[in-house]
């Protein structure tokens, strides 16, 4: 692990994005990676850029060397279960994958009842809601508390109408989204994923409270595609911390991307007008943990990439362009 401070000297450094790439083509600037098209495939760069209410909001050292590379360990853990679109790692921040045919679905599954939103599955089910997402759930839940067994609560993927939070896992295939067969196939393949990243989870101390899969069609075979199980797609608990906070009415330990909104909503800040900047210290912090979930799940110490990272990638991405170009 590295040190708290190696984590603060390295804050000022953190990859926001890479230029002079030549080989490449035109780069597509998402929120927190940025991308590239060649050849029917796809060149993900995974920068440092943290986002919170949908904004970027600085960044976090070596965020996404982990999450590239937790994620690329995942795609190894369930590959008995489902294919995935991975072609080459040149680098520990970058992802050469296969297209895929999205499906219009993301699909949430869950294995606690929380949220704060109004339409988080705890939220609806506190108030009396019948049936959230379409979902039987037993009485006398508390919040925070496990479910019975993992659920899935659909959404509809973000565009210029934003997310259907109340969709339901039989509307998906009413409206025609995806076809029953297949959507059969991706609910048992999600459910059994989740299990399995419960029970590497659990051997750690950790707890995988919900997550976030996304899947596509590569040559007509169901594939898991962009990030499995990462702090940034998905919930963890400390699990000494959930039994604590149940007892005494508490939010539990984060170690995912829970902890950057916490922080801005404890300084008042809710998504609108001019974020306060997080200082070297809270950005180590924050490190520290996605590093440290790292670890636990792959039982392998984070070694990062040398600096400076900018021209780390843009060596490794045109070296692999030239090999196959």
């Amino acid at each position: 692990m590295l040190s708290r401070k190696q984590l603060e000297e390295a804050a000022p450094h953190a990859l926001k994005r890479v230029n002079g790439i030549t080989t490449l083509g035109e780069r597509h600037e998402g929120k927190v990676r940025d991308m590239y098209l060649m050849d029917g495939k796809r060149v993900i760069v995974t920068t440092d850029r943290v986002s919170a209410f949908d904004r970027v909001l600085g960044t976090i050292p070596y965020k996404g060397q982990v999450l590239n590379q937790l994620s690329h360990w995942w795609f190894d853990q369930v590959s008995d279960l489902v294919g995935n679109h991975i072609v080459a790692m040149p680098d520990p921040a970058v992802a050469v994958v296969r297209e895929a045919e999205m499906l219009p679905v993301e699909v949430i599954v869950r294995g606690y009842i929380t949220g704060v939103t109004s339409t988080a599955l705890w939220t609806l089910y506190d108030q009396g809601v019948e049936k959230p997402y379409g979902l039987t759930l037993p009485e006398g839940l508390k919040k925070n508390d496990p479910l019975p067994e993992p659920v899935i609560t659909p959404t509809t993927k973000g565009g210029p109408t934003g997310h259907d939070e109340r969709l339901t896992c039989d509307e998906v295939v009413e409206h025609g989204l995806v076809e029953p067969e297949l959507w059969e196939e991706v609910k048992t393949v999600a459910v059994e994923i989740f299990k399995r990243g419960q029970a590497v989870a659990a051997r750690e101390g950790l707890i995988l409270v919900d997550t976030k899969y996304e899947f596509g069609l590569i040559d007509g075979k169901l594939s898991l595609v962009d990030e499995v199980h990462t702090p940034d797609s998905s919930r963890y608990w400390v699990a000494d911390s959930h039994k604590e906070a149940m007892a005494n009415g508490q939010a539990p330990k984060h170690f995912d991307k829970e902890m950057l909104r916490l922080w801005f909503s404890e300084r008042g800040y809710k998504g609108e007008g001019q974020a306060p900047t997080m200082p070297a210290e809270f950005q180590a912090e924050v490190a520290e943990r996605y590093i440290t979930a790292f670890e636990k799940l792959t039982g392998t110490v984070f070694e990062p990439g040398a600096q400076p990272a900018d021209q780390r990638v843009v060596d490794a991405l045109n070296s692999w362009a030239t090999k196959i170009l």
